[in-house]
């Protein structure tokens, strides 16, 4: 099953369960997904596009929350943060620092990089490989770390 329809699915389940909240998130992510495949004009999306849509999504969400936290308005920081979190639920678990950087070191190897110049070989890579996974600010402060 793919995740549009599993999206789908807990939409109908949320209807049912009266669950606004999560109802709002879930027709967010339906939303963002349509208008992906519609801009393309295709009748699916690629795993990865779907991870990166639900990933922007958090951001977004978790964005707005530190912005509302600071100018002093809970009512909405307590909404975009309960958003972000049912959002959260449909990307795969993180990768701690540690597995990243392994990932990373291996993938320095077999690329052959030396030196900053090679970044945009292990970016193109990594971010593909690791969408959903991992944060691509995360991962292009880990490979500077790396290769500095």
């Amino acid at each position: 099953m793919s995740l549009f329809d599993k999206i789908n699915q807990d939409i109908k389940q949320a209807m049912l369960n009266k669950d606004h909240e999560r109802l709002e998130a879930l027709r967010a992510i339906k939303a963002a997904f349509l208008l992906a495949r519609t801009e393309k004009g295709e009748k699916t999306l690629s795993e990865e596009k779907e991870l990166s849509i639900i990933q922007k999504l958090a951001k977004q969400r978790l964005d707005s929350a530190t912005i509302y936290k600071e100018n002093n308005r809970a009512d909405l920081y307590e909404v975009e943060m309960a958003q972000a979190k049912v959002i959260q639920t449909y990307l795969p678990e993180s990768l701690s620092d540690e597995a990243l950087k392994t990932y990373l070191t291996e993938l320095i190897g077999k690329v052959g990089a030396t030196s900053m110049k090679d970044m945009g070989k292990i970016m193109v890579t990594a971010t593909k490989e690791l969408a959903g996974k991992a944060d691509g600010s995360h991962i292009s402060a880990m490979v500077k770390e790396l290769l500095g």
